[in-house]
């Protein structure tokens, strides 16, 4: 390995802790990019900043690491995430290994696990408007206002139903463990091949969680009646909706790359995350 991206939360441990990383990896001639500030802006030159990148190291928590993921686009660049924060199921190494995941990185005793990530496309006035990632979920829920939301849904251009209800979370293997599960949705392993749609409080009780094929197109059409609708990525990007707009959400053919550590179980995690038979964080 010759360069090693890092990605660090604001946080006064992790930047502290960054700090010893990047002189760790120069004395083994490793060169460091710190990238935080192109997380935040539109920067043409990310093709040359991610030029010959090993791997990218995230300190922090689950946001830092969504940005980062994010950021990458569709650059099949290894990410390994190191926990500094809240309880959460990306960053799964713990701070205190810092040192020795980055020994066994380096010396390439890793494996490689593909998260599916989706992409939604906004079409407004028969033009595409916009278009995001996410690794979690992509959410279209209400506003300010306190009235239910019609989300008029498709698969495969053939009519699902209309939830009326608070919203409606379309989430990846990997983002089952968030907003969805929280909202009542089934937690899937990241290993199987299927998307997520979990109504958020739907007035008709019936309106249960629904796991699609990952190769399912889903269409959301804004009613007329709704003006206070808005679409969030991965609890980050908020994207308002007008009348009859069209949401196509569906798989991005470029999954995120997640460094693995022998030592790191899904369900250990899992169990862990969760407090499941008396486990603690």
């Amino acid at each position: 390995m010759k360069k090693i991206g890092v990605v660090v939360k604001n946080d006064d441990n992790a930047l502290k802790k960054a700090d010893k990383l990047v002189s760790w990896f120069k004395l083994r001639n490793i060169e460091v990019v710190r990238i935080n500030k192109s997380l935040y802006f539109y920067n043409e030159n990310k093709e040359n900043e991610t030029d010959d990148i090993s791997c990218i190291f995230v300190l922090g928590g689950d946001g830092t690491f969504l940005r980062a993921v994010r950021w990458l686009g569709d650059k099949e660049i290894p990410v390994i995430g190191i926990k500094f924060g809240e309880v959460g199921f990306l960053a799964e190494q713990s701070e205190k290994d810092l040192f020795l995941t980055a020994e066994l990185i380096i010396k390439k005793k890793y494996t490689i696990k593909k998260r599916m990530r989706l992409q939604a496309e906004v079409t407004r006035d028969g033009k595409r408007y916009i278009r995001e990632t996410a690794l979690n979920d992509i959410v279209i829920n209400k506003g300010t206002l306190a009235r239910l939301a019609e989300i008029k849904t498709y698969i495969n251009d053939e009519y699902l139903t209309t939830y009326r209800a608070d919203g409606l979370i379309v989430s990846t293997p990997t983002g089952s463990t968030a907003y969805s599960l929280a909202a009542g949705g089934p937690i899937l392993h990241p290993a199987v091949a299927g998307i997520i749609m979990t109504p958020i409080c739907p007035f008709t009780l019936t309106n249960r969680p629904l796991i699609v094929p990952d190769s399912a197109n889903i269409k959301i059409e804004v009613s007329e009646k709704d003006s206070d609708l808005m679409l969030t990525v991965d609890g980050q990007e908020g994207i308002d909706l007008k009348k009859n707009d069209v949401v196509i959400i569906k798989k991005w053919p470029h999954p995120i790359h997640m460094i693995n550590m022998a030592d790191k179980n899904y369900f250990d995690i899992l169990k862990t995350k969760l407090r499941w038979s008396g486990s603690r964080i």
